[in-house]
């Protein structure tokens, strides 16, 4: 499987991604986890990309797209991928498809996972981090202050409310467009987010099977 995990932040695609990768054996890039990395890590990439991911606005083109040619060359995306918070603009969409097609690698499905906008922002402004293992934890779901490896949870700078609504905003402004220009191309399927992950993931099965 070659797909896109289309959809606003919180709309459960990594969830999903974890299911997908594990059931179609491919390899999930999520482009948000590739740039946190290289914050952490202190890079000259990492730097220039944490003043736009904290204000929730969107990095470069040519700086995601460069990272994702590299990492669509490692092996374990032989038997295909899920790029995850790329392409975000039809500009990086387009940039996408002419990489695709010089790698030979056309994409075969563009999943959109629809969630209304509260149910997002109660999402996210409930998940932590654990500064110790990494886990990603929902307040919704979990009780106290820490992992359960011990470790604190903490908030991301960009799931705090005012980050997520501008996230929110840049999505419908910039990302959205992107559902009408893969539906043009007839491989866009929707998904019902709000259903619970085995339900979404059963629909996935069914619009593809293995």
């Amino acid at each position: 499987m070659r797909a896109i995990l289309l959809g606003a932040p919180g709309a459960g695609k990594g969830t999903q991604a974890e299911d997908i990768k594990q059931y179609y054996n491919c390899a999930h890039i999520s482009t948000g986890d590739m740039l946190r990395v290289n914050i952490k890590a202190g890079t000259e990439l990492g730097k220039k990309a944490k003043a736009f991911m904290d204000s929730g606005g969107l990095v470069p083109d040519d700086v995601i797209i460069g990272m994702i040619e590299e990492r669509l060359e490692a092996p374990d995306c032989a038997n295909g991928f899920l790029l995850d918070g790329c392409p975000r603009t039809v500009p990086q969409a387009e940039a996408l498809l002419e990489l695709l097609d010089k790698m030979n690698c056309p994409l075969d499905v563009v999943f959109l996972f629809e969630v209304d906008d509260e149910i997002v922002v109660s999402r996210l402004t409930n998940r932590r981090t654990c500064d110790k293992c990494g886990k990603i934890t929902n307040l919704l779901y979990h009780h106290g202050e820490n992992c359960d490896c011990g470790g604190i949870l903490q908030q991301r700078d960009d799931d705090k409310e005012e980050v997520i609504r501008k996230r929110l905003a840049v999505y419908h402004t910039q990302t959205a467009p992107l559902i009408d220009w893969y539906e043009r191309k007839g491989i866009l399927r929707r998904l019902d987010g709000k259903r619970d992950r085995s339900a979404i993931f059963d629909d996935i099965k069914v619009m593809f099977p293995e």
